[in-house]
């Protein structure tokens, strides 16, 4: 049985150290005069240094992965003689998928003999990277190429997440809220609880008066459809707010005694269009 790897893009938001067995490539954001490579490891712009700059008032605009570029980690896989199993970024909110798709089309005719198998997550952030972790997981049980692929598409629908923002204008920028909404959402501090839906598009589901209410409601949710909450792995991403992921985390671990919780950032290029002070909790349940 040939070996293969597993690849996915930034926007999975893992931790470096995480990720050390995965083939990860960075979507870009230009931010000021420069254009950065959203690297797990923050090399080209650390999270710190991200979120200070856009409470300071300034704005980035984000790129997916290029075709070429998946066309360059690719090949440089396959002439090692493994196969590729490469998951990505919701198809609804990026184009990596897509350019991972044409890539791994003109390659097949370069290596006839591999298999390239592109999978659309329909999931963002740390819920992408439970997807692939889950996935690097099955793996290591000595599952093939086709059964961590099938794996992958019949459990990203059962990956949950569930987000709030501290800051509405950063929605209201990204087209997700009217203007309207976020101007009284902000004066009656009114504090949306969304998730990403089966399709993979960002979508509102309620509201929550207050921050430490809009917390708690993510924990609700888990509540609600958490398949056996208390063994499994839950991650919980954030945009330069660890105390509020924590707090999460710990309301997490007082509720159904899970052990195995992971918390990182929510990268540069997903965290442009969410802003500061997004908490976001991602987990394994009965529906999304």
């Amino acid at each position: 049985m040939r070996e293969f790897a597993i690849m996915t893009d930034s926007c999975c938001d893992l931790t470096a150290a995480m990720a050390e067995e995965l083939s990860v490539l960075p979507l870009s954001l230009h931010m000021g005069e420069a254009v950065y490579r959203n690297w797990l490891d923050g090399r080209d712009i650390g999270f710190p240094e991200f979120y200070s700059r856009v409470r300071g008032g300034e704005s980035a605009s984000t790129a997916a992965v290029s075709v070429g570029d998946f066309e360059a980690e690719m090949r440089r896989i396959l002439a090692s003689g493994r196969d590729i199993l490469c998951v990505n970024f919701s198809s609804a909110l990026s184009a990596t998928f897509q350019s991972a798709s044409i890539a791994a089309e003109d390659l097949r005719q370069e290596f006839p003999e591999a298999k390239i198998y592109v999978v659309d997550s329909l999931c963002a952030s740390l819920g992408q990277g439970l997807l692939v972790w889950l996935c690097a997981r099955e793996r290591k049980k000595g599952r093939t190429l086709e059964e961590v692929r099938d794996f992958a598409e019949e459990t990203r629908g059962r990956i949950c997440h569930w987000f709030t923002v501290d800051d509405l204008n950063h929605l209201k920028r990204g087209g997700r809220i009217s203007a309207a909404t976020a101007l009284f959402g902000t004066m009656l501090s009114i504090k949306p609880v969304m998730h990403v839906d089966d399709g993979g598009h960002l979508t509102p589901v309620g509201k929550a008066r207050g921050r430490r209410a809009s917390l708690l409601a993510l924990v609700d949710e888990m509540e609600k459809t958490a398949i056996d909450p208390g063994e499994q792995t839950v991650f919980i991403s954030h945009g330069d707010c660890l105390a509020d992921a924590e707090f999460v985390a710990e309301e997490v671990r007082r509720r159904f005694g899970t052990k195995d919780i992971h918390i990182n950032y929510v990268g540069p290029v997903i965290g442009s269009h969410s802003g500061p002070g997004t908490v976001a909790l991602f987990f394994l349940g009965t529906v999304r």
